[in-house]
């Protein structure tokens, strides 16, 4: 098979190994292994990593097809989803299974994979990417994720929420906060909505303990202490 022919039945791949193009080609292992090395070294593929290949060069195509199940997430996502200007060079993949390396480097963008528990693992959709199925998580999710694993700091998450409130749907949001069920996000998330304007203390309130935690974890605590929901105001809104 000539190479532009195998090329293009490639490019319907977001990552492909080996035996994907020994089955277009239909040839054995050694003479599969040959062509992929002369592939690679004329630069019509790209190794990901070992036995992981793409003709892509762009790094959100291939991400969340790394590892499965998986979705990307946090800056991410919020880019994805106009929630953000910022154009973030680290690619964030939310998955429950463990890989030997965590973080990649891919076309000078950085790939973190971060494994969650399966409680975790859920809010998020199949998106049309470069006409790829990419799958991405909601707004809302995106944000929870970014506060739960510590991705971005609260202060700059209070900014996009207040930013994109037609965009947000907030009843969701606290859905998503009960499913969880973590008393330290529901605190910080309770109080950013009320500084909002948006009351959700009685659906929250059960969670809400005498343990008094910081706003947000990227700044210097202070003395500032909101009693309603136990949380010491660390943030300028």
């Amino acid at each position: 098979m000539k190479s532009i022919i195998l090329l293009k039945e490639l490019e319907k791949y977001k990552v492909f190994n080996n035996k994907v193009v020994r089955d277009i080609i239909k040839k054995d292992h050694n003479y599969t292994r040959l062509l992929i090395y002369r592939l690679k070294k004329s630069n019509l593929i790209i190794e990901i990593e070992k036995n992981k290949y793409t003709v892509h060069e762009d790094p959100l195509i291939i991400a969340d097809s790394m590892v499965w199940p998986s979705y990307l997430s946090c800056w991410t996502a919020l880019r994805f989803h106009n929630l953000t200007e910022q154009l973030p060079n680290t690619i964030f993949v939310i998955t429950t299974r463990s890989r030997k390396n965590n973080k990649i480097v891919f076309n000078n963008n950085k790939i973190i994979f971060i494994k969650v528990k399966q409680k975790y693992f859920f809010g998020y959709n199949k998106e049309n990417y470069r006409g790829y199925d990419t799958f991405i998580a909601d707004p809302e999710k995106a944000i929870i994720d970014s506060a739960l694993f510590k991705k971005i700091s609260l202060s700059e998450l209070y900014t996009i929420i207040k930013n994109n409130l037609n965009s947000i749907n907030a009843a969701l949001f606290i859905d998503y906060l009960l499913r969880i069920k973590n008393k330290t996000l529901i605190k910080r998330f309770g109080i950013l909505f009320d500084k909002l304007r948006l009351d959700f203390y009685d659906k929250l309130k059960s969670f809400i303990n005498n343990k008094y935690i910081i706003l947000d974890y990227a700044l210097p605590k202070n003395k500032n202490k909101n009693m309603k929901w136990k949380v010491i105001e660390n943030v300028r809104y």
